[in-house]
């Protein structure tokens, strides 16, 4: 029964009764499979942690199920939503859910929110609890991680076998496109605030000397379930069924941040990234923050790094109309590569040994003389070879200005968007792998989540990360 004059949420205990109980029992199997270990000459330390992991969980289940009791009990009766007090309560409410040490019951009180016309269990959010989801932010946490990197029956596997919580592939999907949904909301979020003050705390900060800021840009495709089980329709009415799609990219970097290993191989310190499949206006929209964020506002010189594509070049007129422009080297070389091709078609020995002049000329920054020559080559040509070396004259020539790989290499700056590209590859090992078809929500999701990893953004979605050593507490 309730009543205006309900006492006030007691304080917790300080006492853990599970510690207080007979542990002699658990104490002595314990001992005794760890002693059978030790004495066994085929089993080594492995299998003391595995008996020792055995054998302690419920112990740890019994005292996360006690603490988050008291944790529940002490919640106020109030909306965790609006703040306003809670009317028409009752106690003892329980609900079950997968923890770290195993399945847990707690009972909590509930009530009705007049201002938001619903039903609320404040425990539920003080425990962190989704109002669907059965995990505790742990658990939330394990799903978010291992299906944002492999697939949904590889990770239940996994997570069962390295942690022994058992999480059956659908539950798992469903919770793991939950916190796929809730990372796209918090990057939401977090992209706004760079618009305003707020986005301060965000920024990394300035370095002493003066900045460059590396912007790399690229696309690739991602298949999708697109009018699933009516393509023989589709088809019949004359329309092919789309299945693939592009994402976008990018990332940015300061140049300080790049430095070259002893190997002699470019390597960035930090980076932000940036992937979508909400296309070109949505990349732009996160990765005019994510630059923010690194600086762009302070940056003395900005840099943009691609291939050819046309979208590409039309984005930085947007959002970096002051940033120089360059073209990926290696993309500029298969376009000397084509004509050589072209001249030599079957012979690849006299296609290099045509080509490598020219591509040293474009290394070295003589984009002029290099279009010249292959002018001067064009008019001593006939019908289809002349009409592919003008088409990639004109190709070149659209580009010329982004073209000066010499001042690249004497300002250690990057002459490519190898970087960028290696990223997209990384994503694509999750995301293109046999067999695997998305929705646009389901890719997005796990791509943002994918993102908040890489971006060291991990600890916003899941701040429990941060307590984990007791010694910073």
């Amino acid at each position: 029964m309730n009543n205006c004059c309900e006492p006030s949420v007691p304080q917790p205990d300080s006492s853990f009764e599970t510690f207080a109980r007979p542990v002699a029992d658990w104490q002595a199997r314990l001992m005794a499979s760890l002693t059978r270990s030790v004495q066994a000459s085929d089993q080594n330390l492995g299998h003391l942690e595995e008996a020792i992991l055995h054998w302690t969980r419920d112990l740890e289940r019994k005292l996360l199920e006690e603490a988050a009791q008291k944790k529940a009990d002490q919640s106020p009766p109030v909306c965790p939503v609006c703040g306003h007090k809670l009317s028409r309560r009752t106690r003892d409410q329980e609900r079950t859910f997968h923890s770290r040490f195993g399945p847990v019951t707690v009972k909590r009180l509930r009530g009705w929110c007049r201002r938001c016309a619903a039903w609320r269990f404040p425990a539920d959010h003080a425990l962190g609890l989704s109002d669907t989801g059965g995990a505790s932010p742990s658990v939330q946490e394990m799903a978010a991680l291992t299906v944002s990197k492999m697939p949904v029956q590889e990770a239940s596997a996994v997570i069962e076998r390295l942690t022994g919580v058992k999480l059956p592939p659908a539950t798992l999907d469903r919770e793991a496109r939950r916190q796929g949904q809730r990372a796209d909301q918090q990057r939401t979020q977090l992209d706004e605030q760079m618009r305003t003050v707020q986005g301060a705390g965000q920024m990394l900060p300035r370095p002493q000397a003066p900045l460059t800021l590396v912007i790399e840009l690229d696309a690739w495709n991602i298949r999708e379930r697109d009018d699933w089980g009516h393509s023989t329709q589709k088809r019949a009415a004359g329309q092919e069924p789309s299945r693939w799609h592009w994402v976008y990219g990018g990332t940015c970097f300061r140049l300080d941040q790049r430095v070259t290993s002893a190997g002699g191989r470019a390597r960035i310190l930090s980076c932000g990234t940036v992937m979508t499949r909400s296309g070109v206006a949505g990349l732009r929209e996160q990765l005019f923050a994510e630059a923010q964020r690194h600086g762009l506002a302070q940056a003395a010189k900005v840099l943009v790094v691609a291939d050819g594509a046309v979208w590409i070049w039309n984005l930085p007129g947007d959002r970096f109309a002051q940033a120089q422009q360059r073209l990926d080297y290696y993309h500029a070389s298969q376009h000397l590569w084509a004509v050589a091709h072209a001249l030599h078609p079957e012979a690849e020995v006299a296609a290099r040994a045509w080509v490598q002049p020219l591509l040293k000329k474009l290394k070295g920054g003589r984009v002029t003389a290099l279009l010249n020559d292959l002018r001067t080559l064009a008019k001593r040509l006939r019908k289809k070879k002349r009409a592919a070396v003008q088409a990639e004259v004109a190709y070149l020539e659209s580009h010329r200005e982004r073209m000066d790989y010499a001042a690249a290499r004497r300002n250690g700056e990057p002459q490519g968007s190898g970087a960028m590209e290696s990223t997209c590859r990384q994503y694509q090992c999750r995301f293109k792998r046999p067999g695997q078809f998305w929705s646009c929500a389901g890719d997005e999701g796990l791509m943002c989540l994918e993102t908040f990893w890489r971006n060291d953004r991990w600890q916003l979605l899941f701040p429990h990360i941060l307590h984990g050593d007791p010694r910073k507490n």
